[in-house]
């Protein structure tokens, strides 16, 4: 772990400690939500009627993502526009919308605590410690852009506030990784639609 992430995570020692590392872990956080939705697959009941409601749900956060993850540039131009226009996190914004769906098309209510419990552990630490890392580089720009645009949940919304020049297809698929991400959701998808159909 870096050192500004062991800064923001604390001194705690012990379990606790351990807890407070692994929450500002980008790739564990990563790791745990990918394997919910295969748990969200496995574990779906037989005949739920909100399968196609679900995954609907889960397809818009994905594709929420893939148009987010276009506009980004790690650590080097403050994304603004588009999504950014709307929350300053819609990559987090787009994992919520995914796995929700997974969990409403699995039909199962220990997926839901599950799920529930993953991002009340991580998910206000990845927020509080991307804020803290972006006005770090960015500074004023940041503190300008930010006062006004909530974390996760838009407090307004404008189709006009998502158009944006700018979106590169190649930043987002291939150099921020959506296309491995939108194969393997997509994959997951399919497994929780046989399940539920009795397959």
């Amino acid at each position: 772990m870096s050192s500004d992430r062991i800064l923001r995570a604390g001194n705690r020692t012990g379990i606790m400690g351990l807890v407070d590392r692994v929450r500002y872990n980008e790739i564990l956080r990563q790791g745990i939500g990918l394997l919910l939705v295969a748990v969200c697959a496995h574990f779906a009941r037989q005949g739920s009627s909100l399968v196609f409601a679900g995954l609907a749900i889960a397809t818009f956060g994905q594709v929420f993502r893939i148009y987010a993850a276009g506009f980004i540039h790690k650590n080097k131009k403050l994304a603004t526009t588009g999504p950014y226009a709307l929350v300053r996190h819609p990559l987090y914004l787009g994992n919520l919308l995914i796995i929700v769906g997974f969990a409403l098309a699995a039909s199962n209510p220990y997926v839901w605590v599950a799920v529930a419990a993953f991002f009340l552990i991580w998910y206000p630490a990845a927020i509080a410690y991307e804020d803290s890392k972006l006005e770090s580089i960015f500074e004023d720009e940041w503190r300008a852009w930010s006062k006004n645009i909530r974390a996760l949940i838009p407090g307004r919304f404008k189709m006009a506030d998502l158009k944006a020049e700018g979106w590169d297809t190649y930043q987002s698929l291939i150099r921020n990784g959506e296309l491995p991400i939108s194969l393997y959701l997509g994959s997951c998808g399919i497994w929780l639609w046989v399940i539920s159909q009795g397959g």
